[in-house]
């Protein structure tokens, strides 16, 4: 699921046309943060449950563990720099898995590494989602027919949000992050 682009506009889907010619990014939850401003200008207050307090407290404060693999990894590290700024989202990378509870696969998961793979994320605490991102992660990619790669992570740990491409943009990440926290908000359980 990456951002969609506009021929005709020149805009992705998400972008607005500004009027000094400049574009801006809408949020995909426009319509939940226009309903949350409408209650708060009503009531003054706000009213919620528990469960819906920690589900949203866990879409602002993502704390991704980095597991390069290949060229993917670099449109990884590019989400991170100043000009995409993944933290502005509350994801923010972490080294270890103990402190991590999103796993950014990027790249060919060969054989071989797979079991540390496995190992890192049985590491990670509860909570825990993955991201497949780029080909070679979501199914293998250009080395799918290859004696020593993984078709696609999901065979080793469960996937959550897939990220396609090869590589795909930074842009193409960060739009799945949101999509990430989108389904952490719709799940209706803390347990998962």
């Amino acid at each position: 699921m990456g951002v969609e682009y506009n021929p005709a506009s020149g805009l992705s889907r998400n972008a607005v046309a500004l009027a000094d010619g400049g574009t801006a990014v809408t949020p995909p939850d426009q319509g939940f943060f226009n309903d949350l401003n409408g209650e708060l200008d009503d009531k003054g207050f706000l009213v919620t449950s528990t469960e819906d307090l920690f589900q949203w407290a866990r879409t602002g404060s993502l704390w991704w563990m980095t597991f390069g693999l290949a060229c993917c990894a670099v449109e990884m590290i590019h989400v991170n720099m100043p000009r995409y700024d993944m933290e502005r989202f509350g994801a923010a990378p972490r080294a270890s898995p103990r402190q991590s509870d999103v796993m950014i696969v990027a790249g060919t998961l060969c054989n071989k590494m797979a079991p540390a793979l496995r190992r890192v994320y049985d590491q990670m605490s509860e909570p825990k989602y993955v991201i497949s991102m780029g080909s070679c992660a979501n199914g293998g990619g250009y080395y799918h027919y290859s004696y020593s790669v993984v078709r696609g992570c999901d065979r080793i740990v469960p996937v959550d949000i897939y990220v396609p491409g090869c590589p795909p943009t930074a842009e193409a990440l960060l739009y799945g992050v949101m999509q990430l926290q989108r389904k952490i908000r719709r799940s209706g359980t803390i347990e998962r």
